[in-house]
């Protein structure tokens, strides 16, 4: 079993959907997705709830965590997504780093955008991997 840990600054936004996209997508039995953010926030963002809802993803439950590296060294895959530098760095676990807008404070229209990408990442890391 693969864990990929999807990390950003509040994990209130892109990590969220990120797992949340990847846990619906891939093979529960060859990996799972986690997620957390160097600065959590207290809740997940209300837009980024309504974007994943209009894909009958439900986030309500969902919480930001802390980004530590425990949680790193637990992972066989970091994927960051503007942490920068506040990501801890883990020798030997691969890294990825996915280069998106921050959805905090922006119109649904612009979300659902970060949202589509997200998707389309997210699958093609699915097959690249073969966690089908």
């Amino acid at each position: 079993m693969k864990t990929i840990l999807f990390a950003c600054v509040h994990n209130a936004g892109r990590s969220q959907m990120a797992s949340a996209l990847f846990n619906r997508g891939a093979d529960p039995t060859k990996a799972r997705a986690i997620s957390a953010g160097t600065e959590p926030g207290e809740r997940v963002h209300p837009v980024v709830a309504v974007a994943l809802g209009e894909l009958g993803i439900d986030v309500g439950a969902l919480r930001p965590q802390k980004l530590t590296t425990e949680l790193a060294e637990s992972a066989t895959l970091l994927v960051t997504m503007g942490c920068g530098e506040a990501c801890p760095f883990v020798p030997g676990l691969r890294r990825e780093d996915w280069p998106l807008r921050d959805p905090k404070g922006l119109p649904i229209e612009d979300v659902r955008a970060i949202r589509d990408d997200i998707v389309a990442r997210v699958e093609e890391l699915i097959a690249r991997e073969q966690w089908l």
